[in-house]
Formats: C-alpha cells, structure tokens, sequence
C-alpha cells in the first residue's frame, strides 16, 4: 500500500529517458533534473546520514577515545574530526570519479559549455542529493552530540554555509562547476582533518597542518580563477542571456554577479579566518619560548644560588667549628 509513496523517498525522481539512436548504443540514457519532490528524498537519506554517523561514532571513534584517554575538548575535536574525515574522503573519491567518468578535467570548457546544465546523470543527481542530505543532518547531530553553547553559532555558520553554496549550485543549474568546487575544497578540508586526527595521538606531529596551509591558499586561488573564468568569460560570451525558469536558463548579468561575488566573499572570509588561526598560533609559539627560556635561567641561577650558600654555610662552620685550625692551637694552648 505504501510502495508509491516509499518510492519518493527512497529513489530519484524527475527522470528523463532519451530513446536511443542510430549513432549511439543500443540502450536508452536516462537523465534527470530537479523538482520539489527532491526534499522527501533528501529528507531520507538525511536519517541514513544520521544512522551512519551514530554507527561511525560507536565503533570506531569511541573505542579510540576510551584507549587515548582525551580531555573533554580534544573528544569533541576528535569526534568532529573523525566524521568530517571519513566523509570528506568519500566524497573526494566519489566526486573525482564522476569528473573522470564525465570528462569535466580533460575538457574546462564544460563548466560554462552547453548552459543551462539541466538534465544531468544519475551519479551526479544522487552526489548533490546526498551533499545536501549530509549537511541537513548535521542540525540534529548539534543536539545529539551535545554541542557546547558557545560553538554552536559556529557550527551553524559553518553548516550553512555548505547549504547555501551546494543548494545554490543544484537550483541554479551549476551543477559541473559545483562538483569540480567541492572536490578541491573536500580535499583539503580532508587534508586537515586527518592532520588533526595524528596530532591528537601525537603532539610532535606538525607535517600534515604546513602542508595543509600551502594547499589552502592554493586551494583557494584556484576556486577564485575557476569561478571568473566561468562567470566573467565563459557564460559572459554565451549567446542565449535572458532568465527562463521554464528551460532553466539562470544566465543573465545579476545572477552572475551575485553568484561571483558570493564566492568571492566566501573565499574571503575562509582567508581571514586562515590568517587569524595563523597569527594565533604564531603568538603562542614565540610567546612559549621566552617561557622556556625564563625557567632554564630561573633554574640555573637558583643552582647557583644553593653552592653559594653551602659554600657560605661551610665557611661559617670553619671560622667558627672545633675542628679548624685556630680553634686546635688554642686548644693545644
């Protein structure tokens, strides 16, 4: 009785089959594009998201957390670590597969090329849906994973910030320069991640955050020249610049600036947040040494100190003992 109304939650809707022809294979090629039933999809799979998550944390990163013995703050960085590690990368996997497969890195062009990019594969369609149904899930993750108060702004920033961009990319039809955004951004996020899980079972462990901060100014130069390109030369030159929701058509000169400078500022507040985190730990390395430096002096000069003052007390006991010299001659006197 069900079955009709299981199917929209569990598979994909809005499928477009397009009939074979002489010149292609045998079979028929189905496509999709996106529709209002795609919550209740998203909806779904955002449960098995929270099903996974409770699954990663109980027998995998809690069984860590009882041989490590970590602190109360260094449990939640690593809890919030372990998840975002395992998920960036099979993201990364994922993702870079479908570039391959769809041959979105041999040929650029194919971010701005043949706009608005409405019909789109099944892996393509599935990896937004569950983009989307992974960061919807992480609003009651904050509750379940007992979020302290004071980080959960930061949380939601941070969640909603994923929404918007993915959410963004999916409506709008960008779905090509969407993917190739998300995989170099996963990647290093995956990259720090994982750095910051080795730190945590060792402290001499620094490698992964340097390489890390070189990727990330790279990372973040890259997205900044795919996006003008994109926006400021190739779907600036397309011929077809009127707004037709109907046909999907999102190109005209406000939309473009507004995605453009979404990005920018995104980009922008990503580097700030960098090189305040950077500055942090500067001020914390130099001021440590100093420290280090005062307490060898410290530890030195009270040394010092002691021998002086035993020498002060032998003396004392000489000038003044039974046994010195002087005292003897008088004796003998």
């Amino acid at each position: 009785i069900t079955a009709k109304v299981a199917v929209i939650f569990v598979t994909l809707q809005y499928n477009v089959t397009i009939p074979a022809t002489d010149e292609q294979s045998a079979e028929t090629i189905s496509f999709y594009h996106y529709g209002i039933k795609d919550l209740a999809t998203i909806f779904f799979y955002m449960l098995v998201a929270i099903i996974i998550h409770a699954i990663i944390q109980e027998y995998v990163l809690d069984k860590i957390n009882r041989k490590m013995h970590f602190s109360k703050t260094k449990h939640s960085k690593f809890n919030e670590s372990g998840q975002l590690s395992a998920f960036y990368l099979f993201s990364c996997v994922w993702g870079t597969s479908i570039l391959v497969s769809e041959n979105y890195i041999s040929d650029p062009t194919s971010l701005w090329r043949i706009y608005p990019h409405t019909l789109i594969s099944f892996q393509m369609k599935f990896f937004y849906i569950l983009q989307l149904a992974y960061w919807f899930h992480a609003f009651p993750e904050l509750y379940f994973q007992k979020t302290k108060k004071e980080d959960i702004f930061r949380q939601i920033v941070y969640i909603g910030l994923y929404l918007f961009h993915i959410a963004g990319a999916y409506l709008l039809n960008l779905t090509h320069l969407g993917l190739v955004l998300l995989v170099l951004h996963y990647f290093i996020e995956f990259l720090f991640h994982i750095s910051r899980l080795f730190y945590f079972s060792d402290e001499r462990y620094q490698k992964g955050f340097s390489l890390w901060a070189v990727l990330f100014v790279l990372g973040r130069l890259l997205t900044l020249i795919l996006s003008v390109l994109t926006f400021g030369f190739g779907l600036a030159r397309a011929e077809d610049q009127q707004l037709n929701f109907r046909t999907g058509n999102f190109n005209i000169l406000a939309v473009r600036i507004s995605v453009l400078a979404s990005i920018c500022m995104t980009q922008a507040f990503m580097m700030w947040k960098f090189i305040n985190f950077q500055l942090r730990r500067w001020r914390e390395h130099s001021s440590s040494q100093p420290q280090s430096v005062k307490k060898k002096f410290v530890t030195a000069k009270g040394r010092t100190s002691r021998k002086e003052r035993e020498n002060g007390i032998n003396g004392t006991v000489t000038s003044n003992g039974a046994d010195s010299p002087r005292s003897r001659k008088d004796k003998s006197s």
